[in-house]
Parts: structure tokens; C-alpha cells; sequence
């Protein structure tokens, strides 16, 4: 089994000081890296909420989960990102999507196009940041990028690339993340309910299926893949009472589709983080070893602690 990996998202809006105790009270506590969200809304930016981060730490890793792809250039990103790998000396992990948050896309004036649209551009995205990490100058004659020998620079000092994260729930996104990350991230395919959402993908049974799909296209590669999962439709919390709040999100979702979760798949999915602190460390050994999911956005840094430091380093 690969070692657990463990990221404290930081979403929010703090003064230099504040961030740099955040970052080294998580390095102290076994966390892994420390993860900023990509969103138009009030918190910090990544890039350099990030450069802070590794700047107050020596060994925390950190990511942004996810980079908006229609928020950033590829090439310019790919810039920002190989500066921050070389400044931290190598503690970056790039982690990117096509975005999914159309409130914010109205507010700006930046057109939300169909998702295949969005999933095309994100393709083409992830060619120009592998092009401008590898060493030469290169080409993209590509639909929405277009790039003519060009040699970015600064190179990142992990190689070929820093550690690349995609995620989806679909098996089209999956799919191409199989081929192209080194660790996919495992969404539901459900976001507050209406058109798209399949409150089913977020069983564990769904979760399962979906490492199928990974599997398949990925090949050879699969047993190299990191699988990664995070808390989606509810805050991860730790509780003497996991039943009562897991009954407070089925409440929340009921009847926003036409399948409605009970208690106990809720408890029992991967993307549902709540529970006592044994009981979430024996969730945690038990969908590494029975789904081959090592890697773990949790959510707030100082909640999930006392889990994180019963297994960091397993």
C-alpha cells in the first residue's frame, strides 16, 4: 500500500504572520501539504498564498485543489507554478480542473461554455504546461492554445514535472487523467442537485466503479497513479455523534434528486468525512486498503489533527 498523504485546505483571507503559523503547525502535525482553493471569492490567491506557505516551512508540500483552468493561461501558470517549485526546492504538487462554478464566471464577465468546451481546453491546457516544464523550446498548434517555439522558463526542479494532479467524477475526465496525472482525483458527480447531479456517485460502490474506469485506461501506468478523494457536499467534521450530524447532510439532501442517500451510505462514503477520531482513522486504513486510495483532502487543518497525526507517516 502506498503511504497516506494528507492535505489541510486553507480557504480564506489571513495576514502573512498568520498564514506562516497555519503552515508550520501543519508541517509539525504530519499533514502533508497544505491545499488553497482556485475561486473568485474571499480568500486568498493561490500562487502566492502558496509561495508563503513553503517559504515559512522546509518540508510541507503544497498545492492549489484545483487551478481553474478558464481562470489562468496555461503558459503564464506554467510559469507561476515552475517558480514556486524552484523557490520551495522542489515542494509543489499542480493540481488543475475546467472548472465548474458558474456564479463566478457571470460575475466576471468570462463565458461558461458547455463542459465538453471546458474539457477540451483542459486538455490542451495540460499539453502546454507539460511543454513548457520539459526542456527546449515547443510548439501547440492547439484549438484554444496556440504556441510557436517557445522555451518557458524557470524549468521546475522536479522532473519530467511536478507531481500532476486531474480529477472528475465522469469517465471521459477519468479517463484522461488515467493517461496523463500522476494522481486522480475521484469527484461525485453531484453538485447541490438539479441537471448533472447523480447522488449514486457518491456511494462507495460508485467510488469503486470509478477506480474501474482508471484502471482500464490507465494500463501499465495504474499501479503509479496516487488515487486522491475529498469531502464533497459536506464539511468533514469529528464527532462523538456521527449518526446525528450524517443525518443532519441527508436532510440537506433529500429530495434535491431523485435517489436520496441514507444515513448510513453516507457514513460508509468515501467522500464523507465524519465521524469519531477512531472511527475516521479505521475509515481511512479501510478505503486505502480496500480501494487503493492513499491520498486525502480533509479539510480544516486544526478539525481533522489528531486523525492526521495517527497516521501520518503509514
Amino acid at each position: 500500500m502506498k503511504p497516506f498523504r494528507f492535505a489541510a485546505a486553507v480557504q480564506g483571507i489571513y495576514d502573512g504572520p498568520t498564514l506562516a503559523e497555519m503552515a508550520r503547525r501543519a508541517e509539525a502535525g504530519g499533514w502533508t501539504s497544505i491545499a488553497i482553493a482556485d475561486h473568485l471569492i474571499p480568500q486568498l490567491s493561490p500562487v502566492p498564498a502558496m509561495t508563503a506557505i513553503t517559504a515559512a516551512t522546509t518540508t510541507l508540500r503544497v498545492t492549489s485543489y484545483v487551478f481553474n483552468n478558464d481562470l489562468h493561461h496555461p503558459a503564464v501558470l506554467a510559469q507561476d507554478l515552475a517558480s514556486i517549485d524552484v523557490l520551495s526546492g522542489g515542494r509543489l504538487d499542480v493540481a488543475i480542473g475546467a472548472g465548474w462554478n458558474q456564479p463566478e464566471y457571470d460575475a466576471v464577465g468570462i463565458a461558461f461554455d458547455p463542459q465538453p468546451v471546458r474539457l477540451a481546453r483542459l486538455r490542451e491546457a495540460v499539453a502546454v504546461l507539460k511543454g513548457c516544464f520539459a526542456d527546449g523550446p515547443f510548439s501547440f498548434p492547439g484549438e484554444h492554445y496556440r504556441i510557436t517555439d517557445y522555451d518557458a522558463e524557470p524549468k521546475p526542479i522536479q522532473r519530467p514535472h511536478p507531481p500532476l494532479m486531474i480529477g472528475g467524477g465522469g469517465r471521459g475526465t477519468l479517463a484522461f487523467a488515467a493517461r496523463e496525472a500522476d494522481i486522480v482525483g475521484l469527484a461525485p458527480r453531484m453538485l447541490g442537485g438539479g441537471r448533472g447531479s447523480d447522488p449514486g456517485s457518491f456511494t462507495y460502490a460508485a467510488t469503486a466503479e470509478k477506480i474501474g474506469w482508471v484502471r482500464e485506461a490507465a494500463g501499465d501506468r495504474f499501479d503509479d497513479l496516487i488515487l486522491d478523494i475529498y469531502p464533497s457536499g459536506w464539511p468533514s467534521v469529528v464527532t462523538d455523534d456521527p449518526r446525528a450530524e450524517a443525518a443532519r447532510l441527508a436532510e440537506h439532501l433529500a429530495g434535491r434528486t431523485e435517489v436520496d442517500l441514507t444515513v448510513d451510505d453516507l457514513l460508509d462514503a468515501p467522500q464523507v468525512w465524519i465521524g469519531t477520531v477512531d472511527s475516521l482513522v479505521e475509515k481511512l486504513q479501510r478505503v486505502r486498503a480496500e480501494l487503493g486510495i492513499s491520498s486525502f483532502m480533509l479539510g480544516d487543518l486544526d478539525e481533522f489533527a489528531p486523525v492526521v497525526a495517527r497516521l501520518a507517516g503509514t
